[in-house]
Parts: structure tokens; C-alpha cells; sequence
């Protein structure tokens, strides 16, 4: 009896098919004023694709709904998506857009777990949306440059398209001269996420986020840093893009320092390469 039993247990391992290893997915998340495609002009896709990452596609939105734009790499073990935000939009909404973007993925990558990759006002968008909506599927944020405790150019960006009181009209002339009508304009417009993006204060968004419980997955900060040649972010402050001083998140992130400015280069790319 017991012969017949391991005779039909070695059967069962002959014929049953192998369960195939589950592929690695990565989203990337862009911030404030920026769009998908500065992954690829920054050159940190490329340098994901020397890792041996495969590039799988970008979702972006349109009044029709989620709009997918795939490539041919479906197979691969290690894929990264983009995202495209309507990055003027007030972090509440981003973070429901890239939900629906997140729950697309997953469907078709149904084995596998996912990392989110959040650049600047990004990194916010995409913590936002794991307080609000859940972790799901996804295990691990990184942010790169982002700004979770707030950053003061999001208080002066305010306080230069503010044409209300006397002098108002006075005022926005000078700006309009000082900045031209078009960012006059986009940051009129953006008023919604500049004030999610300003330090954390009493009814501010980040006041209200840094305090909430955050799901239980790793969290990872890339800190922009100076040094001897380059001064380092001048739009985040460092401390503002180190999670642990999330008081939500204190002792949870692992650091990364990164010497450069505070927009994305190459050496993301093998950064986040390495990380991944």
C-alpha cells in the first residue's frame, strides 16, 4: 500500500505542470508638473532596461476612462509600468486615478506583487493612495525626492498667483512680468496640489496623512543630498523626503542618499535598479 502511494505522489509531481515563478512589477508614479515620459527622457528607463527590466507599458486617463497603452514585453520576469497623472489635479484625485491604474496591473499580473516608484509630488500621490484605498497587491514603496513633509516653494508658489486684497491686481502684473502668463496660468490652476504639498499643519492634507496608520509593507526613501560640486534638491529639503519622519512611519524606511539636484537622471536608474 504504502508503495502504491509513493508511486502515485512521483506521478502527480511527473505530469502536473510547474508553477511558473512570478514576475517582479515596478509602477512608476510622476510628480507635480511633469508627465510619464520623464522616465524615459531622464534616462532612468534605460537604465532599467540594462538591469534587465522590461518595459510594459503606460496607462494613462481620458474622459473615456483608464486608457492602456501596452508594448510586447508581457513575459518577461522583471516589468515596470508608467503612469499619467493629470499632475495639476489635487493629490486626492491623483490617488484615485493611479488606484484604478494599480487595480489594472494587478488584474494582469494577477501572481505577482508590486512596487510603486514615486518621484517628488508623486511619492505623496502614491502614499496617499495606500492610506485611502489599501495596500492590495503592492509591497513596497519607494519614493525618490518627495516632499512627505512639505516643502516651502509650494507656500511661495501660492503666495505669487494670491492676487486677492487691494493691491491684488498690482501684484499679479508683477508676477505675470516676473514669471510670463503661461506659469502664471499652470499655477493658478495647480492651486489644489500646492496646498496639499505645503508642511503639515492643522486641516492641511499632509497634517492629516503623516498621522494616519499606513500599511504594513516596506517603505524605502531616496534622499537628495549636496555635495562638493552640486548643492543638492533646492525644491524638497532632505529632511522632508526621509519617511521616517513621517510620525506615521518612524523607523520604518530604509534611506538611500542620492547627490544631485531634484530632478530625475541616469543615476536614478541605477539606483533604483539596484534597489529593485
Amino acid at each position: 500500500m504504502l508503495i502504491l502511494r509513493s508511486l502515485f505522489i512521483s506521478l502527480l509531481f511527473i505530469f502536473l505542470p510547474l508553477q511558473k515563478a512570478g514576475a517582479e512589477v515596478a509602477v512608476l508614479v510622476h510628480g507635480y508638473l511633469s508627465d510619464a515620459g520623464t522616465w524615459e527622457r531622464s534616462g532612468v528607463n534605460a537604465l532599467l532596461r540594462q538591469a534587465g527590466w522590461h518595459y510594459a507599458g503606460n496607462l494613462s486617463f481620458s474622459p473615456a476612462g483608464l486608457v492602456e497603452q501596452p508594448v510586447s514585453a508581457k513575459q518577461a520576469d522583471k516589468l515596470f509600468y508608467t503612469v499619467n497623472l493629470p499632475s495639476l489635479a489635487t493629490a486626492p484625485a491623483q490617488a484615485s486615478w493611479l488606484k484604478a491604474a494599480v487595480d489594472r496591473i494587478s488584474q494582469e499580473n494577477p501572481d505577482e506583487s508590486i512596487t510603486l516608484v514615486g518621484h517628488s509630488a508623486g511619492g505623496v500621490v502614491a502614499r496617499l493612495m495606500l492610506v485611502q484605498y489599501g495596500k492590495g497587491k503592492v509591497d513596497r514603496l519607494i519614493t525618490i525626492a518627495a516632499p512627505h513633509l512639505g516643502t516651502d516653494k509650494a507656500i511661495r508658489a501660492l503666495d505669487a498667483v494670491d492676487d486677492s486684497g487691494m493691491f491684488g491686481i498690482v501684484k499679479e502684473w508683477f508676477v505675470r512680468d516676473e514669471i510670463g502668463d503661461g506659469m502664471y496660468h499652470t499655477l493658478k490652476a495647480s492651486r489644489g496640489i500646492l496646498f496639499n504639498l505645503v508642511p503639515p499643519a492643522p486641516g492641511t492634507l499632509l497634517f492629516w496623512l503623516n498621522a494616519q496608520p499606513h500599511p504594513d509593507i516596506d517603505y524605502v526613501s531616496v534622499i537628495r543630498s549636496g555635495g562638493y560640486v552640486i548643492a543638492g534638491d533646492l525644491v524638497v529639503p532632505p529632511f522632508s523626503q526621509d519617511m521616517n519622519m513621517v510620525p506615521a512611519l518612524r523607523g520604518k524606511s530604509k534611506r538611500w542618499l542620492s547627490y544631485q539636484g531634484h530632478e530625475l537622471t541616469p543615476n536614478d536608474g541605477k539606483l533604483l535598479a539596484e534597489i529593485l
